[in-house]
């Protein structure tokens, strides 16, 4: 029980400062704004609103510098982590990233001009996503060396992350208070989760469940060794990237595509959806936050987390990759609700009722799904091979994750 809550406390503590990186957007763009802009700048307006060049574009630039280290983070630590020791990559990424957000809490209270402003929150979120990436892959590379139910804990720990992002965004909206208050709680608040999933990190270790299984790793590669110079072999065979994604593929591209359709869709067509209640008052301005946000994080959450008590289909079911390549519906189905502004496809789903039940059902199958191709996926190889694996799964996440974000801005256009 020790072991599944510390890996809790480690997802959570993965995801949950990112999550408030972007929770905090509209603190960040609110800086960007100059003090009176020239109508005949090049400035863009939106809704009747001027907004400068860097405002206006820091969306798009903030995904690129998130996307782009973690996918190639991701990508070096898959055949790194070998020469890398474990300890050095979770511990050096997790305080890099508390030292960040601490940075970033005080930089609340400095004045700082819109262009030096969004450079230094650019670095931030590269440096933010280039480490995180090490601790993620780096996370489920060890949970790959224990039974399949432990990386349930990491995905649930990422869901509860998003859930308690969205709450927090919520009940900033209700409080009314200053964006700037709102902010540096945020931050603050980033920085004491990740100090405590330091401070579970150095107790793991001591925990003989961990233990079994680290020890289980280190004498299944001797006797691998042992046994290819008894048959004559001199040069022991290598775990690389190379060989543990022959046996892990379907599972990997599964997971891949899973979140190439989740992040390709959401946030990019369902934030920009609108309540059809007429009158609605208070419910219209509280549309997105509730029933996109916290709808989602909610069901995505329960997803994850259900895969503690249920792994249904199996590891070896051709079941599972078809439940996924289903999920593509849900892109056709989202870009015919109430998305505004429109220009090429009719709205054909106006009740919100009918948002929201995608929503549920968008949200549910990719914790569920994408969180069995986690668990499964280091399964599907020899317990000394498992942490390769892990890595390889978290890498096709993330790419998952780079191909949606490619793919937002075309599923946004065509609607």
């Amino acid at each position: 029980m020790g072991v599944w809550l510390i890996f809790f406390l480690l997802g959570l503590g993965t995801l949950l400062p990112w999550n408030f990186f972007m929770t905090a957007t509209m603190y960040f763009t609110s800086r960007l704004k100059k003090p009176s802009l020239d109508s005949f700048s090049a400035n863009q307006t939106v809704a009747g609103e001027e907004r400068s060049i860097l405002e206006a574009k820091f969306n798009n630039v903030m995904t690129l510098c998130a996307m782009v280290p973690l996918l190639i983070c991701t990508y070096l630590n898959s055949f790194l982590h070998s020469r890398i020791p474990q300890r050095l990559r979770v511990m050096g990424s997790l305080i890099i990233i508390m030292a960040v957000f601490m940075v970033t809490a005080v930089l609340v209270k400095v004045q700082m001009d819109p262009l030096p402003f969004f450079i230094v929150t650019m670095v931030k979120i590269i440096i933010i996503n280039s480490f995180g990436a090490i601790l993620q892959g780096s996370l489920f590379g060890m949970a790959g060396l224990l039974p399949a139910s432990y990386t349930t804990p990491i995905m649930s720990g990422q869901g509860l992350a998003g859930t308690f992002a969205a709450f927090a965004m919520i009940c900033a909206i209700a409080s009314g208070s200053e964006l700037q208050d709102a902010a540096f709680g945020y931050f603050i608040t980033a920085c004491v989760v990740i100090f405590v999933s330091i401070l579970s990190y150095i107790m793991l270790p001591k925990l003989e469940f961990f233990q079994f299984y680290q020890n289980r790793k280190q004498n299944t590669g001797e006797r691998e060794k042992s046994l290819q110079l008894n048959t004559g072999n001199s040069k022991p065979t290598k775990v690389n990237f190379s060989m543990s994604l022959v046996l892990i593929w379907p599972l990997a591209l599964s997971v891949c595509f899973a979140f190439t359709v989740t992040i390709g869709t959401f946030p990019a067509i369902t934030a920009d959806t609108k309540s059809s209640i007429t009158d609605a008052g208070a419910w219209e301005f509280y549309f997105i936050p509730v029933s996109c946000f916290l709808l989602f994080n909610l069901c995505d959450w329960g997803g994850r987390s259900l895969t503690a008590i249920s792994m249904w289909p199996g590891k070896d079911s051709r079941l599972l990759p078809l439940l996924i390549a289903a999920r593509v519906i849900f892109v056709p189905l989202f870009m015919l609700c109430n998305v505004q502004p429109r220009f090429h496809l009719p709205v054909f789903f106006v009740h919100d009722g009918w948002f929201i039940a995608f929503m549920v059902l968008f949200a549910f199958s990719n914790g569920y799904l994408a969180s069995l191709c986690m668990c499964f996926g280091p399964k599907k190889v020899l317990p000394h091979e498992a942490e390769t694996a892990g890595a390889v799964m978290a890498f096709f996440l993330s790419l998952g994750l780079a191909l949606g974000a490619a793919l937002s801005f075309l599923f946004r256009t065509l609607v």
